[in-house]
């Protein structure tokens, strides 16, 4: 069941984060936008599981379209929609797994021993990098237009949320956990200069914990699961 749930789960990451452009994003309530990123749901996890002899992606692939048409069409562009959307997701995903646990062993991958825990580290550190992302800009975006944060390298804040919850992930998975709190007090130094004006200092500290935080609980949680596996 493990060994599904993670090809299943990277397959969903990879479709939802990688492979879907700003673009597809703002243009998901067209109808064709909308299919087009099924059509991605549905090669990801076909591609994962390693055969195309089943008929259950499909259906996950259909669930996943009803619920992405469910939150463009019905709920706001919110932290909490989000949130709402990716749970979603992610049941339709264990109930697949639970309902056919062996679509992984029977596909051309299920040989392959240590391939579904790289699945599941992969899936964990996209979670925890990209979609980590996503979740820090849903929590800020209720301040933009009353912080005026300095200007800096275009999208460097961007890549600065990415590189540090990358090295939270790989400090969490090397079992050294302590190491994140010398990065939060290197990050505090180098953001010495935001916290003259109280609003951005805020801002930033509230995105810095966030951003940790979220990074935390996805690396725990892949340690967790991979520990079983």
């Amino acid at each position: 069941m493990l060994e599904t749930f993670a090809a299943l789960l990277l397959a969903h990451v990879v479709a939802d984060f990688l492979l879907q452009t700003k673009g597809m994003v703002a243009r998901k309530k067209e109808p064709h936008v909308l299919l087009l990123h099924a059509a991605i749901v549905l090669v990801t996890a076909y591609a994962a599981l390693g055969r195309i002899d089943v008929w259950e992606p499909a259906a996950l692939t259909a669930a996943h379209l009803i619920i992405d048409a469910i939150k463009v069409h019905a709920l706001p562009d919110k932290l909490w929609a989000f949130l709402t959307d990716q749970t979603a997701h992610l049941i339709t995903i264990i109930v697949t797994a639970n309902y056919a646990p062996a679509l992984f062993a029977g596909g051309l991958w299920g040989n392959v021993d240590w391939l579904p825990e790289a699945m599941i580290l992969s899936a964990g550190f996209i979670a925890a990098t990209v979609a980590g992302g996503h979740t820090v800009a849903y929590l800020v975006a209720q301040w933009d237009d009353d912080v005026s944060p300095p200007e800096g390298l275009p999208n460097a804040g961007r890549m600065i949320g990415h590189l540090e919850r990358s090295i939270i992930f790989m400090l969490i998975l090397a079992g050294q956990p302590a190491g994140i709190g010398f990065l939060i007090a290197a990050k505090s130094v180098l953001r010495f200069d935001t916290k003259r004006e109280q609003s951005v200092s805020e801002y930033v500290i509230v995105g810095t914990l966030a951003s940790f935080g979220w990074a935390m609980a996805i690396s725990w949680s892949v340690v967790k699961i991979a520990g079983l596996m």
